[in-house]
């Protein structure tokens, strides 16, 4: 299953693409309307417009072998801590090895954005960024399908 926190995705359309290649489920979440999709394949969840619904009804779902696609640094750790592959929309990949990093720079850049000290400007999205994205989504993709036929194996008598 992918998980995508829909809400600011630019990549919606290449996670349908790589998703339909690996047949893999999609569920995108968001707080306001999605476009409806007849692939069955294709899950639209809308949540309150509450802070975090999303996110909360994201992490309360991921699992391992799960991959969730999001910017959102808090969800992505707490993501990982339940053995779900995070990426972002950069194609970032967050895992144990470095989300406490990202959590720590996270947490810095609000703190200088709150004393003046940064303007906070975000990096405009490439067509770099998204060949990256699509290229390592597809690896997740090919890793959450070895988990999963690892697991039903294991489960066969």
């Amino acid at each position: 299953m992918i998980y995508v926190d829909a809400d600011a995705c630019p990549v919606k359309a290449e996670i349908l693409k790589v998703a339909e290649r690996h047949a893999i489920e999609v569920t995108f979440v968001a707080n306001s309307g999605l476009r409806p999709s007849r692939d069955p394949m294709v899950k639209n969840v809308i949540v309150s417009g509450a802070f975090d619904a999303a996110d909360d009804w994201i992490a309360e779902r991921a699992a391992a072998g799960d991959i969730v696609v999001t910017a959102d640094v808090p969800l992505a750790v707490r993501c990982v801590a339940k053995g779900a592959q995070v990426t972002g929309p950069t194609g970032r990949v967050f895992d144990e090895t470095n989300i406490g990093m990202a959590s720590a720079m996270r947490d810095l850049g609000a703190h200088l954005r709150e004393t003046g000290e940064s303007k906070g400007y975000n990096a405009a999205f490439t067509q770099r960024d998204r060949s990256s994205f699509l290229s390592t989504l597809d690896r997740l993709c090919r890793r959450a399908k070895q988990i999963d036929q690892t697991a039903a194996s294991e489960e066969a008598p």
